[in-house]
C-alpha cells in the first residue's frame, strides 16, 4: 500500500492483517516494511536462497524496496551483467537482482526478466512505485485506488478486501463476462473498484503526479516466417522445451512434476528425467470411473522414465470441495476442473515444494479440439460473404433443435449459429458457457439496464484488434489473452497456493512461445492433428498411444452429479432466495434450465455449475 498524494501513515495492523490473509501462499516467513506513506508486506514460500532471501528486501542503501512473488529463471545471467556494471550483491536470491535491475534500467528492467512474477518496487529517491506482472499472467496481481490517493495491491482479492477503503460494489459488466466466459476477464474483477494488472503490463506511478495507466511491455507476435524443414522443426521443438524445463529445475527444496498421461505433461517429465541425476517425483490423480481416468497412461510414462510415481484415487463424487472453492478464488470462477487440480496439488505438496506442469502446450502449439472445428468453419466463412451466411445460417441456427443427447454429427445448431457470425464472434459463440441467446433469457430487465448495452464479446474484440489476422493464430492469440490467464493459470495458481506449492510452466516460456509463433500453421494443425510438430518431435521420447490418443482433458462428471448426488443441492441453489434476491436473473428460465437437464433432454451441466459457483460467491460476498 502506497500513498501517492502524500505521506499518510499506513496502519501497521492493517498491513499485517492483509499480509496474513495470504499466509497459505507463503507459510515460511513474513515481513513488513513501513516508512511515511509506504507499507509493503510479504509472505514467503522459501525456494531459492533459503537463508537470506527474506522480503520485503531493500537495496544496500535501503532506498529501494521490493516485494516479489515468483521466480526469475535467468537471474544469474542478469546478475552477472549487473555485477559487470558495478552492482554488488549481498544474497544469492533473484529478489535482489530485481532491485539492482531497477536501479540500472528502470522500467525497462522487466523486459530482461525470464520467468513468472508479480512484484512491486518502491524507489524512495524517485518517489516512484513500479508494479509488474509476467508476460503470460502466471502470477496474479490485483490493485485498487482508494479515494484518499492510496494504491492498494496484492496477490489475491482477499487481501485488498480487508482494507476499509475498498467498496464491495459488484460490477454488472463482470457478471456479463462471467456468465459468458466462466471467469471475469482481465483487467476487470467482480468488484468495480478493484482491477487486475493485465499480463505483460507494468504500472509506474510517481508521488504527486497524475495517476498513470498500465503500459504493455510485451506481446506475442505471430509472423510465420520461419524457414525451417519439418525435421529441423521437430528437433528444435524438443531442444527448446528441454531448455525451458532445464532453467526451471533450479531449487533448494524438493521438486517434482504433475503427470496426467497427456502429451504435454509427459513431454515435460521426459525432459526432466533426461536432465536429472535422480528419479523425478511425479504425481497423478486417478478417478474411480474409467471414462475420466488417465492414470494408466501416466503410469506408462512413469515406468518408462523410472520416476518416483505417486497416485491418489478420488471419487467422481468428490464434490465436497464445492463450498470451499470460492474461498480460494475470491470471485466467481466456473471451471469445475478446479476440483481435481486442487487434489493433485494437495498430493504433490505431500512430497515436493515445486512442481512442473504441462500447462500452455495447447495454446502454444494449437492443441485444442475447438481449433480444428474453428478452422473447418473458417473454410466455409472464407467462401461465402457474411451477409449471405447470416441470411442462410442464421435462420437454420434458430430453427435447428439443440440436441446434446445426439451423436456429434447431428449437433448442427451451434455450427449454424457460428457460421452466421464473423470469425471472432463465432469463436466467442463456441467457447461461451451461456450463449448470447441464453444470457438474454437468463438476465432480468434490471441487469440488462445496468449493463447499458455492454457485451462480453468486447473482450475478444479488444484483443483481436491488436492481434494477428491469420485464422488459427487469431484464436490462439485470443486464448493466450483471455482463457489462459483468466481460467487455466488462475486455476493452477489458486489450487497450488492453497497448499503452498509453487508450480512452474515450461511450455509457457516466452522464448518458446516467440519461436512457436514463427512456425507455419501446418506445423501446428495438420489434417485435424493439433500440436503436430510437437508430437513429431517427441516420437522418440513418448509412445504412440500417448501422443496420438484422443484428448481427454481434466474433467469431472457434472452432468451425472446434477442428476444424482448434487440434484437436490443444485435445485435449492438455482431456485433459492440468494439468486432471486439479486433481481438479476429470470426465475422462469432458471427453472427451465433445471427441468431440461434433469429430464436428459439437454446437458446444462456447465451453465448450472456456473450458477452454483456464482451463488457460492454471493454467500461469501455477503458474509
Amino acid at each position: 500500500m502506497v500513498d501517492l498524494r502524500g505521506r499518510a501513515e499506513i496502519p501497521k495492523a492493517l498491513l499485517r492483517s492483509m499480509t496474513d490473509a495470504v499466509t497459505h501462499r507463503g507459510p515460511d516467513e513474513s515481513g513488513l516494511h513501513l516508512e511515511p506513506g509506504v507499507g509493503l508486506g510479504h509472505r514467503r514460500l522459501s525456494i531459492i536462497d533459503l537463508a537470506s532471501g527474506q522480503q520485503p528486501m531493500a537495496s544496500e542503501d535501503r532506498r529501494v524496496w521490493v516485494t516479489f512473488n515468483g521466480e526469475i529463471y535467468n537471474f544469474m545471467e542478469i546478475r552477472a551483467e549487473l555485477q559487470a556494471a558495478g552492482h554488488r550483491f549481498q544474497t544469492r536470491s533473484d529478489t535482489e537482482v530485481i532491485l539492482a535491475a531497477w536501479r540500472q534500467w528502470g522500467e525497462a528492467s522487466v523486459t530482461r526478466m525470464r520467468g513468472m512474477f508479480a512484484f512491486a518496487v518502491w524507489d524512495a529517491d524517485a518517489e516512484t512505485l513500479f508494479i509488474a506482472r509476467d508476460r503470460l499472467g502466471v502470477k496474479p496481481l490485483f490493485y485498487a485506488w482508494l479515494d484518499d490517493g492510496r494504491l492498494v495491491f496484492g496477490s489475491e482479492l482477499k487481501s485488498l478486501l480487508l482494507c476499509p477503503g475498498i467498496a464491495r460494489d459488484i460490477d454488472p459488466l463482470a457478471i456479463e463476462e462471467y456468465f459468458a466466459y466462466g471467469y471475469v476477464a482481465d483487467p476487470r474483477t467482480i468488484y468495480k473498484q478493484v482491477l487486475k494488472l493485465e499480463p505483460g503490463h507494468t504500472l509506474c506511478l510517481k508521488r504527486g503526479a497524475p495517476p498513470a495507466a498500465p503500459k504493455p511491455y510485451w506481446d506475442i507476435q505471430f509472423s510465420f516466417d520461419a524457414r525451417i524443414s519439418e525435421a529441423d522443426a521437430a528437433h528444435e521443438v524438443v531442444e527448446r522445451i528441454r531448455e525451458a524445463v532445464n532453467i526451471r529445475l533450479v531449487s533448494e527444496v524438493p521438486l517434482g512434476a504433475f503427470l496426467s498421461g497427456g502429451v504435454d505433461s509427459s513431454a515435460v517429465v521426459a525432459m526432466m528425467a533426461g536432465l536429472s541425476e535422480t528419479p523425478v517425483n511425479t504425481c497423478s490423480i486417478a478417478f474411480d470411473v474409467g471414462r475420466f481416468d488417465e492414470s494408466a497412461y501416466a503410469a506408462e510414462i512413469a515406468r518408462r522414465y523410472a520416476t518416483n510415481h505417486h497416485v491418489k484415487q478420488v471419487s467422481v463424487d468428490d464434490f465436497d470441495l464445492v463450498d470451499r472453492l470460492i474461498d480460494y478464488y475470491d470471485e466467481p470462477y466456473a471451471d469445475s476442473s478446479a476440483i481435481p487440480t486442487y487434489r493433485v496439488c494437495q498430493l504433490a505438496r505431500e512430497r515436493v515444494t515445486v512442481a512442473l506442469s504441462g500447462d500452455g502446450g495447447d495454446e502454444t502449439f494449437a492443441g485444442y479440439r475447438r481449433y480444428k472445428l474453428h478452422m473447418a468453419e473458417e473454410t466455409v466463412r472464407g467462401r461465402l460473404p457474411l451477409g449471405l451466411r447470416r441470411a442462410v445460417f442464421g435462420p437454420l441456427g434458430a430453427l435447428y433443435p439443440k440436441a446434446d443427447w445426439a451423436p456429434r454429427v447431428f449437433r448442427a445448431k451451434t455450427t449454424f449459429q457460428s457460421l452466421a457470425r464473423d470469425a471472432v464472434g463465432a469463436y466467442f459463440h463456441t467457447i461461451s458457457i451461456f450463449s448470447d441467446e441464453m444470457r438474454a433469457r437468463l438476465f432480468s430487465p434490471k441487469l440488462k439496464r445496468e449493463l447499458g448495452g455492454y457485451h462480453a464479446l468486447e473482450v475478444f474484440r479488444r484483443h483481436a484488434a491488436r492481434g494477428p489476422d491469420e485464422p488459427l493464430a487469431q484464436v490462439q492469440y485470443l486464448d493466450m489473452k483471455t482463457y489462459l490467464p483468466g481460467d487455466i493459470l488462475t486455476k493452477v495458481d489458486r489450487a497450488s497456493m492453497a497448499h503452498a506449492l509453487e508450480v512452474r510452466e515450461p511450455l509457457l516460456d516466452h522464448k518458446l512461445l516467440e519461436w512457436a509463433a514463427t512456425l507455419p500453421r501446418d506445423l501446428k494443425l495438420r489434417g485435424g492433428e493439433g500440436k503436430y510438430i510437437m508430437k513429431k518431435g517427441f516420437e522418440p521420447f513418448l509412445p504412440q498411444d500417448i501422443l496420438y490418443r484422443p484428448k481427454m482433458g481434466f474433467a469431472v462428471p457434472l452432468a451425472t452429479w446434477f442428476r444424482g448426488g448434487l440434484k437436490a443441492r443444485i435445485g435449492e441453489v438455482v431456485l433459492g432466495d440468494r439468486l432471486a434476491s439479486t433481481g438479476w436473473f429470470e426465475p422462469t428460465y432458471l427453472r427451465a434450465l433445471l427441468e431440461q437437464h434433469a429430464s436428459g433432454r439437454r446437458d446444462h451441466s456447465a451453465p448450472l455449475w456456473t450458477l452454483l459457483m456464482f451463488d457460492a460467491f454471493l454467500a461469501r460476498h455477503a458474509a
